[in-house]
């Protein structure tokens, strides 16, 4: 298996984050590129957003955030050429782990509904599917 570590995010970082959200969420649109995303989690719990390295390069990112009540995963990605090497595993377990940490009994996240990958990644960490509907309003 690849070898890669968790670490807190930091500015030296950036660069490689912009790369792989390019390659993980090529048709996102331009309010979670990450010249606006990064600074704005940087002034919220910044202390929730995590990097996999692989020496100096982003292999992958999480975002989590906790408003007291439900703890949220955002922005999972890992390079495509570090995909199935337990890395978004690892994320995903460092960021519960953080949430854990400080109160947080249930996380929610989104996934696109055409994203049968990530819907089977995500259950096979023991997240459910919950009948809901999504909804959202941009400001």
């Amino acid at each position: 298996m690849a070898q890669f570590n968790v670490a807190p995010y930091s500015s030296e970082h950036f660069e490689g984050i912009k790369a792989l959200w390019q390659q993980a969420f090529p048709d996102d649109p331009p309010w979670n590129a990450a010249e606006v995303a990064v600074p704005a989690k940087l002034a919220v719990q910044p202390e929730l957003f995590l990097v996999a390295l692989d020496g100096e390069l982003v292999v992958g990112s999480i975002m989590a955030g906790y408003d007291g009540h439900r703890g949220w995963l955002y922005a999972v990605a890992v390079l495509n050429s570090r995909c199935r090497q337990g890395v978004g595993t690892a994320l995903v377990r460092a960021a519960e782990a953080r949430l854990r940490s400080i109160g947080c009994s249930k996380i929610n996240l989104q996934v696109r509904s055409t994203n049968a990958t990530a819907v089977e990644f995500y259950r096979q960490l023991g997240y459910l599917i919950e009948e809901r509907v999504s909804m959202g309003k941009r400001l």
